[in-house]
């Protein structure tokens, strides 16, 4: 048995609404862009929802969230994150009054978790702008769209200010750079897109972070609101210089939007990227002062890390929308993300080093095909020990960074129940704790059956990490 982690951290699981909701035009919401990429990031947009498209209907969640809950609770969740769709609460963005059906929902659901004293940890902008905003305003290449979150954010915020004390800004916003469309709802075409235009957009959003910071603690000074990055550690392929200049080039394309949430500003590095870039962004003193409003925490999704190299004929495509060169001492999980426990740990330093602000794990988690089977009880399961291998090896690193000094609030695991894919749109690449019957050709009964992780989960709940080895 291995060593406890901290009194009070806070174990659970992570969702967003786009990916499990489902009831895409239920009780007033309006269209968000998701509903109209039912192949996922590398797919094309199409002009109405069609019935390939798996987040339509997701895992029915809207409908189910109080069975869900419950099974939750039954692993003894301390928290769970889950994100409000901005489209239930402004169907199109940019209206005068917000949707009482869609807050209610929102309401009915903390009502939920409160019921089993669940800690909510909200994601305010999770991959899913209102479709309006992307058509009409071209995302956030336009300034307009900081007025909008404006008004989203203090309509939440003041409805649950008594009932919500974590929150999280925008989901994985450095990948805007490669998502432009289902990270920042830029309506023109990626191809066609300058980095000018990307860090653009990518500053109004910096803005509008900042702003939802500031407003957050005007309402409620105990709210605890953090930034959330796609963390990605970059190692150098190679000792040459050359390589660990690039590594230090490459993870500075990340860190440089922590950098701004944590510090307040932009880091002078970024000075020569822009200059060498051709890029003169649009900066008012008014957007200086709000970047000042600096985040209470750091959190960040960690799925597998990447290798740099000077050697641009090595580099390839890679999974989770990073660009980067296999690691010759890792192995892959069936989408070829590459599968690196210490990495987590290695993160976990360099960002208590670099901000001394808290951290929280938001997302980690192995996708892969999962087999439901009937066990000698009768009853339907999966038996994923692959997934509590990769679970277990990347909590015990958890584990150590936090002997190394780290301070995190907790970790949450992506997908605990099962959902539909962001980058895929697929629901064959399962990541939770319960598998939900549904599949890509939109069979199944949507019922929720308990894999071998969910005990194992549990387990290490009830123990406090006391039970990993």
């Amino acid at each position: 048995m291995g060593k406890r982690f901290p009194e009070g951290f806070l174990w659970g699981g992570a969702v967003a609404a786009n990916q499990c909701e489902g009831a895409y035009n239920e009780d007033g919401k309006g269209l968000s862009i998701q509903d109209l990429a039912p192949k996922g990031i590398y797919g094309s947009i199409t002009d109405e929802p069609t019935e390939d498209n798996m987040k339509l209907i997701g895992i029915d969640f809207y409908h189910r969230y109080k069975e869900d809950i419950k099974l939750f609770a039954e692993m003894g969740f301390k928290v769970f994150r889950f994100s409000i769709a901005w489209s239930r609460i402004f169907s199109n963005g940019d209206d005068k009054e917000a949707n009482e059906k869609g807050l209610k929902f929102y309401d009915n659901l903390l009502d939920e978790l409160e019921k089993y004293g669940i800690e909510p940890l909200i994601t305010l902008s999770h991959y899913e702008t209102p479709l309006a905003l992307a058509k009409n305003y071209n995302g956030w290449t336009n300034r307009k769209l900081i007025g909008f979150f404006e008004k989203y954010v203090k309509t939440v915020f003041t409805r649950y200010k008594d009932r919500v004390k974590y929150w999280l800004t925008f989901n994985e916003i450095n990948s805007a750079l490669r998502a432009p469309y289902s990270s920042a709802a830029i309506w023109t075409p990626k191809e066609e897109l300058s980095l000018q235009d990307l860090y653009q957009a990518m500053h109004h959003e910096l803005v509008a972070s900042a702003l939802a910071v500031k407003i957050g603690h005007e309402i409620n000074s105990d709210f605890k609101i953090g930034c959330m990055i796609l963390g990605t550690p970059i190692y150098p392929l190679t000792p040459n210089p050359k390589d660990v200049l690039k590594a230090l080039e490459n993870d500075r394309e990340s860190l440089f939007f922590a950098d701004v949430h944590a510090r307040g500003k932009y880091p002078r590095y970024m000075n020569r990227f822009f200059k060498e870039n051709n890029i003169s962004l649009d900066i008012t003193p008014e957007d200086e002062e709000i970047l000042k409003n600096t985040v209470d925490f750091i959190s960040f999704s960690y799925y597998m890390s990447s290798c740099a190299t000077a050697d641009i004929s090595k580099v390839e495509g890679e999974g989770n929308i990073i660009a980067g060169v296999p690691n010759p001492y890792l192995e892959a999980s069936e989408w070829g993300w590459q599968i690196d426990p210490e990495g987590l740990r290695y993160l976990l330093n360099t960002l208590y080093d670099r901000y001394e602000k808290p951290l929280f794990i938001v997302e980690n988690g192995l996708g892969a095909v999962d087999e439901l089977i009937t066990d000698e009880n009768g009853n339907k399961t999966v038996n994923d020990d692959y997934r509590i291998k990769y679970l277990n090896d990347h909590l015990i690193q958890v584990r150590e960074a936090i002997e190394d000094g780290v301070e995190i609030i907790g970790y949450t695991t992506w997908g605990c129940i099962d959902l539909v894919s962001f980058t895929t749109a697929e629901l064959k690449k399962r990541y939770g704790f319960i598998y939900v019957d549904r599949h890509d050709d939109g069979t199944g009964s949507l019922e929720r059956y308990k894999k071998k992780s969910f005990y194992w989960y549990k387990k290490v709940i009830e123990t406090n990490g006391e039970s990993l080895v």
